[in-house]
């Protein structure tokens, strides 16, 4: 299967996609007429780097789920995988290990190298409680069968935007989510190892979901954190803390959504002419 362009040695460590592959609308603007639904997956796999499942936190898949998910994907495709709601949508974290445990060993492993981050997606609700939200980080597992995990917190309640978070993410060495929206805390203190935005703003009158003087600037921040560095002009709760590069996954969710594959293709493209 073709590799996407936008992912060739010097942007390997940036993948771009979108939530999910099935959306009725994308029939119409983004996959071709008469493909079988059963090759969308493998056909979005050819135009973009990464998707975001959606499915995956509503539903328990079956390991042979994960596995032909693998094979209808290229070599350096990557699935993000939202954890089951039974997970996070509790009043006490802290007693969420059982969930956790079945969500990660329900076949996760069978993805291989194409595993990329689990995220963990708090209700909009969910104030931060450091005592109880440390319990939850210290159940998140560092490994699935020989498998390194990575995980990112998708925090929507403004009372995570604190230093005292921050630091208890860092400490546990999780990521947190950059969601780039005006519906939910945005910020884009980074916390892991590597860098998770949800960009949630596409327009239904624009042909790409944005402006292109907007993808211009997607493309430049992608470059910047690959790099090591964080870009100015993102809404942050501490001054930033330059690292090493790092790896970037950056998904267009929802908005416009039958516009976001559009757009990711659009930002694949500027990252692979840079």
């Amino acid at each position: 299967m073709r590799r996407p362009r936008g992912v060739g040695p010097a942007m390997s460590r940036i993948r771009i996609g979108i939530g999910g592959w099935t959306f009725e609308p994308w029939r119409d603007n983004f996959y071709p007429k008469g493909l079988a639904h059963a090759r969308e997956l493998e056909y979005a796999a050819s135009k973009l780097t990464a998707i975001e499942v959606n499915g995956t936190y509503y539903s328990t898949m079956k390991p042979a789920t994960f596995a032909k998910w693998r094979q209808d994907t290229p070599e350096g495709f990557v699935f993000s995988l939202k954890a089951n709601k039974f997970a996070t949508n509790r009043r006490v974290l802290a007693e969420a290990g059982e969930s956790v445990e079945r969500f990660i060993g329900s076949g996760l492993a069978e993805l291989g190298d194409k595993l990329g981050p689990v995220l963990w997606q708090f209700a909009p609700t969910k104030k931060f409680d450091p005592v109880d939200f440390e319990a939850f980080l210290k159940l998140l597992p560092a490994k699935v069968d020989g498998l390194p995990l990575r995980h990112v917190m998708d925090v929507r309640h403004d009372s995570f935007k604190t230093p005292e978070y921050l630091a208890l993410a860092r400490r546990h060495q999780v990521g947190t989510v950059f969601t780039d929206s005006d519906d939910y805390p945005s910020f884009a203190d980074i916390t892991g190892d590597f860098v998770y935005s949800r960009t949630m703003r596409s327009r239904s009158d624009l042909p790409q979901g944005f402006e292109a003087p907007v993808l211009d600037q997607f493309a430049a921040c992608a470059k910047r954190w690959a790099a090591g560095g964080e870009p100015e002009g993102v809404p942050r709760v501490e001054p930033p803390q330059p690292a090493g590069p790092r790896d970037v996954f950056l998904f267009f969710i929802s908005g416009a959504k039958e516009r976001n594959p559009a757009a990711a293709m659009a930002l694949l493209e500027r990252l692979s002419s840079a």
